[in-house]
């Protein structure tokens, strides 16, 4: 025990030792803590001011473009609809496909060539986001057509098929409106439009379709669009008053034709 004792006496450390070892601790704590801020504070300020330039772009083209039917601050007029609450979803919608700003009025939007470059239609889209919480941007991931295109072939005829036609045709409306017809639309246009419901569409939320039915959906759409028809030419895929139409006129004359001919031959 006095062998311990001495040992124990011995290996004691200076007074000095733990204030040294408490200092070193807070410098490296609080030197590591400022690193850490400095990091993240020199990448904060760099975002915010970037996501400021984009929405400050945005309201400038706003003003230049929209405001005379929307407002100024986008609160809507007697000519066009308030935007607040939108979300920026709509906006890249309407105005990445033309439709915005309208040329002239009408039973519905038409599509036409696109006004303004990428970064242009992003800030507005941004701008309009900054109006009020509503529908953000889709992802990649969200309009990646690696769902399940049978399940999504379902899920447009239950929902979509009785305005679009089972394919993405199209088809018309009532009072000179119609449906657009899907075969070269976009992916990231399919999710908003179903995320928005523009002009005569209804909207599609999560509760109605959930993300991953809306993936499906354009699995499915894409799929059509990639695949032609196998049966040959499929008459604009219109549906049967087409093809009915087509076999009373061509078909059916043809055999009034060919049994008239016969007909003088044998005569």
């Amino acid at each position: 025990m006095a062998f311990m004792k001495r040992n124990l006496n011995g290996s004691r450390r200076h007074p000095m030792a733990a204030i040294l070892v408490i200092a070193a601790g807070l410098a490296v704590s609080g030197g590591g803590y400022a690193a850490a801020t400095a990091a993240v504070e020199s990448t904060k300020p760099v975002t915010a001011a970037a996501d400021a330039a984009q929405v400050d772009l945005g309201h400038k083209l706003f003003l230049a473009n929209c405001a005379s039917c929307h407002g100024k601050n986008g609160e809507g007029s007697a000519n066009a609809p308030s935007l607040i609450g939108v979300g920026a979803a709509a906006a890249e919608f309407q105005v990445d496909t033309g439709r915005m700003p309208g040329q002239a009025s009408g039973p519905q939007l038409m599509v036409k060539p696109v006004q303004f470059t990428g970064e242009e239609i992003d800030a507005i889209a941004a701008y309009v986001g900054s109006l009020g919480p509503g529908p953000a941007i889709p992802t990649d991931a969200q309009i990646a057509a690696n769902g399940n295109a049978t399940r999504g072939g379902e899920l447009f005829r239950i929902n979509c098929a009785m305005c679009h036609n089972a394919v993405g045709a199209g088809g018309a409306l009532t009072q000179g409106k119609y449906a657009p017809a899907l075969t070269h639309t976009k992916a990231d246009h399919i999710y908003e439009a179903m995320l928005t419901g523009p002009q005569n569409m209804p909207v599609f939320n999560d509760a109605n379709l959930t993300p991953t039915d809306k993936k499906d959906i354009i699995t499915y759409l894409t799929y059509v669009q990639n695949n032609p028809s196998a049966g040959g030419y499929e008459l604009g895929n219109l549906g049967p008053v087409v093809e009915g139409l087509f076999i009373w006129i061509f078909v059916l004359g043809l055999i009034i034709t060919i049994t008239i001919w016969l007909g003088a031959k044998s005569n």
